[in-house]
C-alpha cells in the first residue's frame, strides 16, 4: 500500500499528509529596531490552487504547481500549525533557503544544523531563526531588489515564495506515540483539571474571531514576491528531541506557496484581495493584544551565521516613517471538515 502524498486546501488551511495543518496569518509588521512580543493574527490569507487558474498564471507557476495567496508590499505574516494532529517534521523554505538553518533547501532532514520544526511541539513560526529565543519577522518584498532572504543568502533571486515539506514518523515510532497519547488521555480523564489548564497554549488567534486564550506568450509575467525580514520578536524554535532515524526517509508531501501582489491576485483569480493591513497607531488605539509566550522547558535552536547576516527590508526599501505606538501593559497577554481537491506539485 503506497503512502498518501496528497496536499489539499480546506477553507484557508493547507493540509499536508500526516495530519499537518498550516494557516498563513496576516499580522502587524513590527519596527525593525528593538525586540517585541507576538502580535496576534489579523485574519487568514486566502489560498487558491494554481491549477484552478492555469489560463491566467505565468508558465513557471504552472510548472511549480502548488497554491497562491495575496500579500501586500511589506506586509507581515506568520504560520500557524494549530490543528496538526500527529508528530511531523516540517521544513520551511523562503526562496528555497531554510528558515531554520539558513542552508539551501534539502530533500532530507538534518540535525546539524537542524533544518526543520517539530509539530505539534512548535505551535507557530513568525520568521527566520535568529537564535536565543528570537525570530525575525517574515515580511513580503518583491524579487529583484536583493531584499529577500533568498537574495541576501544566495546572491540571486530565482524562486521567491514559501516552500513546505513534511516528514511523518516511521510506523513503529508513530504506533508508540499513539499508545503514549492513549495512556495520557486515560490518565487525564481520571483527574479533574480546571478549565484552561493542562491544554497546550493556543496560537495568537485570528483578530476577527473570539480569542481562545493567540504560459502562453501573451500571458503576462506576474510580479514575483518573496520574504525578507522585519523586526525581532521573542519566540523559540524548539530543538528536536527525536533522532533522525525516527522520521521517514522521504517527505510525505510538499507544496510551493506563491506570493501574489493584490493587483495580480485580482487579475488572476477575479477576486478582490483582502483589505490593506491595519496600521500601528490604529492597532494600539483599538487595544488589541500582544503575546508573551514563556516555556520553561524550551530548548532553542542555535542561531546561524547565515541568517544572522540578513538585513531587514528597511535597509533595501528605505525607512518606514509610520510612527510606532507602544502598547500599554494591559495589552500584553501571557500565553503559556471534508478535504478539498488535491494540490498539484510540480518541478521546483
Amino acid at each position: 500500500m503506497t503512502e498518501d502524498t496528497t496536499v489539499r486546501i480546506e477553507e484557508n488551511s493547507l493540509l499536508l499528509p500526516g495530519g499537518v495543518r498550516i494557516r498563513f496569518m496576516r499580522t502587524l509588521r513590527l519596527p525593525e529596531t528593538g525586540t517585541h512580543g507576538l502580535p496576534p493574527g489579523l485574519g487568514e490569507f486566502p489560498l487558491r490552487r494554481v491549477e484552478d487558474h492555469a489560463d491566467t498564471v505565468p508558465a513557471e507557476w504552472r510548472a511549480r504547481g502548488g497554491v497562491m495567496l495575496p500579500v501586500y508590499l511589506r506586509e507581515a505574516m506568520w504560520l500557524s500549525f494549530a490543528g496538526s494532529a500527529e508528530p511531523a517534521a516540517l521544513q520551511v523554505g523562503v526562496g528555497k533557503v531554510c528558515a531554520i538553518s539558513g542552508e539551501p533547501w534539502s530533500p532530507r532532514l538534518s540535525l546539524s544544523p537542524q533544518n526543520h520544526v517539530v509539530l505539534p511541539r512548535q505551535p507557530w513560526l513568525d520568521g527566520i531563526n535568529s537564535g536565543k529565543g528570537k525570530v525575525r519577522q517574515f515580511v513580503a518584498v518583491p524579487l529583484g531588489l536583493g531584499a529577500t532572504v533568498e537574495g541576501q543568502v544566495t546572491g540571486e533571486e530565482v524562486w521567491g515564495g514559501i516552500q513546505l515539506q513534511s516528514f511523518p514518523l516511521r510506523a513503529p515510532e508513530l504506533a508508540r506515540w499513539r499508545e503514549q497519547e492513549r495512556r495520557r488521555a486515560e490518565a487525564a480523564r481520571s483527574t479533574a483539571t480546571p478549565a484552561g489548564y493542562g491544554a497546550p497554549p493556543p496560537a495568537p488567534g485570528a483578530l476577527l474571531a473570539p480569542m481562545a486564550a493567540r504560459a502562453a506568450a501573451s500571458r503576462p509575467n506576474a510580479p514575483a514576491m518573496g520574504l525578507g525580514v522585519g523586526g525581532s520578536m521573542r519566540q523559540e524554535i524548539y530543538r528536536s528531541d527525536r533522532p533522525l532515524g525516527a522520521w521517514a526517509d522521504a517527505p510525505a508531501g510538499r507544496v510551493f506557496v506563491h506570493l501574489v501582489t493584490p493587483p495580480e491576485w485580482r487579475r488572476v483569480t477575479g477576486e478582490a484581495p483582502p483589505p490593506s493591513p491595519v496600521d500601528r497607531a490604529a492597532y494600539t488605539r483599538a487595544g488589541l493584544p500582544w503575546f508573551e509566550y514563556y516555556d520553561q522547558d524550551a530548548v532553542d535552536v542555535a542561531p546561524t551565521g547565515t541568517l544572522g547576516a540578513v538585513q531587514p527590508v528597511g535597509e533595501w526599501l528605505g525607512a518606514d516613517h509610520e510612527p510606532w505606538q507602544t502598547p500599554s501593559p494591559d495589552q500584553v497577554v501571557q500565553l503559556g471538515d471534508a478535504p478539498g481537491k488535491p494540490v498539484t506539485d510540480g518541478d521546483w
